[in-house]
């Protein structure tokens, strides 16, 4: 049975970038939902009941045809908002360190510029969806991911993501994508996203 992770902050605690009517909406409502409809669509699937949300995604073509996109949307969810949740802290006012900063550097030249790529594949990603910083062949990227894709299904290791979907930000922003997105850069909690960078 998967379950709604509780956040380590409170909802105002990113207050003024990400307002605390948002964060509550978002984790109690959508991501309940995307915890909810995964565990429904794995009834009757005692196996598969078995498995992390990670386990599932990874091993996504081995479905049942019923559920695979289920899953895909709704593990996907959770799992991504899961991640998501990590990465934010209102001590967000940092860059990166150590060794992730170098690979930063190493893989776009700059600090500034990996700003200006991850801001660039999250502001033009159509619709919904999210961007995320991957590691990938000795080095970090930047790719973005419809819906609720997770990089998990395609065997990738994510070290940050941004959620775009509206719900994310539209009663502070509204269509204002590129001003939430300036913003998220102030509540990034890069210890975290320092520490996936090295499993």
């Amino acid at each position: 049975m998967h379950t709604l992770p509780q956040l380590k902050y409170a909802y105002d605690a990113l207050e003024p970038f990400i307002d605390a009517k948002t964060m509550e909406i978002h984790h109690s409502k959508h991501h309940q939902a995307y915890v909810d409809n995964l565990n429904k669509l794995l009834d009757g699937h005692p196996d598969l009941q078995e498995m992390t949300v990670e386990e599932l995604l990874m091993d996504v073509d081995t479905l049942p045809e019923d559920i695979k996109q289920g899953v895909i949307n709704n593990g996907g969810g959770h799992a991504n908002h899961t991640f998501f949740w990590e990465l934010l802290s209102k001590e967000g006012d940092r860059e990166p360190e150590g060794e992730l900063m170098e690979m930063i550097v190493s893989s776009f030249d700059s600090f500034e510029n990996f700003k200006k790529v991850f801001t660039e594949a999250a502001t033009k990603r159509f619709g919904s969806g999210w961007a995320w910083l991957i590691r990938e062949n000795g080095g970090l990227k930047v790719i973005s991911t419809a819906n609720q894709d997770s990089p998990i299904m395609n065997g990738q290791h994510a070290l940050l993501g941004v959620d775009v979907w509206e719900h994310a930000y539209y009663l502070k922003y509204q269509n204002k994508r590129a001003e939430y997105l300036e913003n998220f850069w102030n509540v990034i909690n890069w210890r975290r996203v320092e520490e996936e960078f090295r499993k």
